[in-house]
């Protein structure tokens, strides 16, 4: 009879990675970094536990959208009050925040509940290729 892995928290062990986002598509580098912060990469993985490694984020201001994203796409919160629906257009929010796009873009891609916020503390995003993270060592992951 065939047991089904469930991973321990000795068995875990975080690795940093650093990804250049410059000139690359949003969506496409952001689903690979939400992978690698669920822990998908990994034979360990388990749904329930959080496996995943660390990601620096590095050149944020310089990603693309493809096709007319940029004129197009819009952020929406509401606050649950008549007309408490608020819009933001793309091009404003990235010349204001580059980082909180991709950060919207990783978050959306992960599971939704309190295991997701714990993998979003593993997520830095700088808007230029400066980091804080030299002393952990980061390895390039290349997208």
């Amino acid at each position: 009879m065939k047991k089904t892995y469930v991973a321990k928290k000795e068995d875990i062990k975080r690795v940093w990675y650093l990804v250049d986002a410059k000139d690359k598509i949003l969506g496409r580098v952001a689903a690979k970094v939400a992978s690698i912060l669920r822990g998908k990469h990994k034979a360990i993985f388990t749904p329930h536990i959080d496996t995943g490694d660390a990601v620096i984020v590095i050149n944020a201001a310089q990603i693309r959208l493809s096709g007319r994203k940029t004129k197009q796409k819009v952020y929406r919160r509401y606050s649950g009050y008549p007309g408490g629906l608020r819009e933001v257009s793309f091009e404003k929010m990235f010349k204001n925040k580059p980082t909180t796009v991709f950060k919207l873009a990783v978050r959306r891609m992960l599971p939704k509940g309190s295991l997701s916020h714990d993998m979003l503390k593993k997520l830095k995003i700088y808007a230029d290729d400066k980091h804080t993270q030299k002393a952990q060592n980061p390895q390039v992951l290349e997208v």
